[in-house]
């Protein structure tokens, strides 16, 4: 019964083993199946897990390790060594001791998850890394720049505007973050070979290659130290996208800070790729452009991008990639063609110590080159100062694509003799000239009056009384007169504009012509006025001191004319005795001295009358030219000193002076 007994025993623990090693096998089978078909939750895990830091990762191992040692043996909760035997399949009591310890185990998973994310947290927070600082003159140049936006608005179009207002706002994005970072992208052509060159730094195949093209679909980027994510972040690459080189003391230490890089092909056929590649372009530090013995010559490669960027030589490397397809000296001659197409594209060469492009060539595929490439770029991000270079050739390129509204390399502004010329023109719109001329007759016919001999004064008189009411009342004038008033107004308007304009740059010119027609509305009406209100004084004019004494004089005459003609006439009736030459004597010296004072007079009063009409007429000049300076000069004056201001912004944004324009 026994041996019975211990041979069933035996088959059951046989059976039982079987039955485990047979759960086990099932397990790792899931487990394979599993690793070669994850889940997405699973493969977003393992992503995460792959961009984790170091320390993060050992937090996270010692969590997870100690999770599955007590969970394995857990000395409070015998629970599953007793259930191997069966005597707590059922009860109220089984129950509440795994209730209980499940309870006990979540407390803890959750107390250890909450120490590691502290852990985590903590260490990201020691390592964040220090913005990036700009210089002193590439600050003054950002000011300059965003002040040359500000006064614009109002005068150029938003279009005109968006690429300093990008520039603007990419450079203080930057500025936020990491200065210890340098983010370099690969760019090229299809079948270039970027891919595996980006591979070949990484020291590891991050980056798909084969023949299938397009290859890269979408960037990929790798993080030679921690600290980068917001970099990549402002990139948009998603995490899944995101690795780490192979772990290597020497390369870390000689490419720390590296952010590289891998973009989709330039030209390729997807419209999508093509728009990435442009997208992060613009976002990064430096550019490492791959080009192959075929492709290196492409229209395509030359004429959109390295053209256009040729300011940015400084932070850009030009790399000839599959070398190792090249017989002999050909390499050095397909080399040296490829330098003759960037200078032609206007690209400076970083030879001999200049600043400019680095210019290598090399094979990703056998390895020859990598590491000069690889020592050039360690020294390029050792500097840090990629991201300063990139932001102030970007500066460059918006303040020359702005040039032709800023400085033309002509004289601007409104000379002295044009605001002369103005003025008069305004002046003889309300006949500032004809005017002085009316006063100078009025003063002369008010000097005739005084010092005229009496008879010709009645005789003056008498015609006056004969003449017509309407003829010695001011005629108002007539309709013909106000309209050519009107158009001397108008064409002294345009005329003053054109000078004003002359030499400025399109948007501005067209500004300052604008302000000189809005002030010219209500320009005529208000000139009649003012000439109505500062034309000819009212009452006679003012007399000199000498007046006086000549109309004495005048007197004198006429009173010799009196008294030799009464004493002719008593001699001619008897009442005295005959003596002609003192009568005649005295009505010769009156009838010749009365018109010589009134010559004398006439001949004195002319320089007091032009004086008198010169004045009338400066007083009309002057209200005249006073009201086409505060409606038309002034306007005109702040539109060209807005312009100087905003070229003096220009230059500084330039960093040089613009000349004259």
């Amino acid at each position: 019964m026994t041996a019975v007994t211990d041979q069933d025993h035996t088959d059951e623990m046989d059976h039982a083993d079987h039955a485990d090693h047979a759960g086990n096998g099932r397990d790792a089978d899931a487990k394979d199946k599993r690793l070669e078909n994850p889940s997405p939750v699973e493969a977003a895990q393992e992503n995460v897990d792959q961009e984790d830091t170091g320390d993060h990762a050992r937090v996270r191992a010692d969590t997870s390790g100690r999770t599955e040692s007590e969970a394995a043996v857990d000395p409070a909760n015998p629970t599953d060594s007793e259930e191997s035997t069966g005597s707590w399949d059922d009860g109220l009591i089984a129950r509440r001791v795994n209730e209980a310890n499940a309870a006990q185990q979540a407390a803890a998973v959750e107390i250890r998850a909450s120490r590691a994310q502290a852990a985590h947290t903590a260490h990201h927070t020691a390592h964040v890394p220090a913005p990036l600082a700009y210089d002193g003159p590439l600050r003054s140049r950002l000011d300059a720049l965003r002040e040359l936006v500000g006064l614009s608005r109002t005068r150029l179009d938003s279009g005109t505007l968006a690429e300093a207002g990008r520039v603007l706002d990419e450079a203080a994005a930057r500025r936020r973050l990491s200065g210890q970072h340098t983010v370099v992208a690969i760019a090229g052509a299809t079948g270039s070979g970027k891919s595996q060159l980006f591979n070949a730094l990484a020291g590891v195949a991050i980056s798909e290659t084969g023949v299938r093209r397009p290859t890269t679909a979408a960037p990929i980027a790798c993080s030679w130290s921690d600290g980068a994510a917001t970099l990549i972040d402002r990139l948009g690459i998603p995490g899944r996208l995101r690795r780490r080189p192979l772990q290597s003391a020497e390369m870390e230490a000689q490419l720390r800070g590296l952010v590289l890089v891998d973009l989709p092909d330039h030209d390729s056929a997807a419209v999508a790729h093509r728009e990435q590649v442009d997208r992060v372009l613009a976002l990064v530090d430096a550019v490492i452009w791959v080009v192959d013995p075929e492709k290196y010559a492409d229209a395509i490669l030359h004429e959109r991008y390295l053209r256009p960027m040729a300011g940015h030589a400084e932070v850009m490397f030009v790399v000839l990639n599959q070398i190792d397809r090249l017989p002999g000296e050909a390499a050095d001659q397909v080399l040296d063609d490829l330098r003759r197409l960037l200078d032609e594209d206007g690209i400076a060469l970083g030879e001999y110590g200049e600043p400019g492009a680095t210019v290598l060539s090399l094979s990703a595929l056998t390895g020859d080159g990598i590491p000069e490439l690889r020592e050039v770029l360690g020294q390029f991000v050792a500097d840090r100062g990629a991201a300063a270079r990139r932001i102030s050739a970007d500066v460059d390129a918006a303040a020359w694509r702005l040039r032709p509204v800023y400085a033309t390399g002509r004289r601007t502004g409104l000379s002295e003799e044009a605001r002369d010329e103005f003025a008069a023109r305004l002046a003889d719109s309300v006949g500032a000239t004809a005017a002085g001329e009316a006063a100078e007759r009025a003063w002369l016919r008010n000097a005739n009056r005084a010092c005229g001999t009496p008879w010709l004064r009645l005789w003056r008189w008498y015609n006056d009384r004969r003449e017509p009411t309407t003829g010695r009342l001011p005629v108002r004038a007539q309709p013909d007169e106000e309209a050519t008033a009107r158009q001397r107004v108008e064409q002294a308007v345009r005329t003053v504009a054109d000078r004003a304009s002359g030499g400025l740059p399109a948007p501005w010119a067209q500004a300052v012509r604008e302000a000189a027609v809005r002030g010219a509305q209500g320009l005529p009406e208000a000139l009649d006025e003012l000439a109505a209100r500062a034309g000819l004084p009212v009452g006679r004019p003012p007399r000199p001191g000498w007046w006086p004494a000549a109309v004495l004089a005048q007197a004198s005459m006429t009173i010799l004319q009196v008294v030799g003609g009464l004493w002719l006439l008593g001699q001619i009736i008897g009442f005295m005795a005959p003596n002609l030459g003192v009568p005649v004597l005295l009505m010769v010296a009156g009838i010749i001295g009365g018109p010589l004072v009134e010559w004398s007079c006439r001949m004195a009063a002319r320089g007091p009358a032009r004086r008198y009409g010169l004045d009338a007429e400066r007083r009309l000049r002057e209200a005249a030219a006073g009201c086409g300076r505060a409606r038309v000069l002034d306007p005109l004056a702040a539109e060209l000193l807005r312009y100087r201001e905003v070229r003096e912004q220009y230059a500084r944004v330039t960093g040089a002076g613009v000349g004259a324009g």
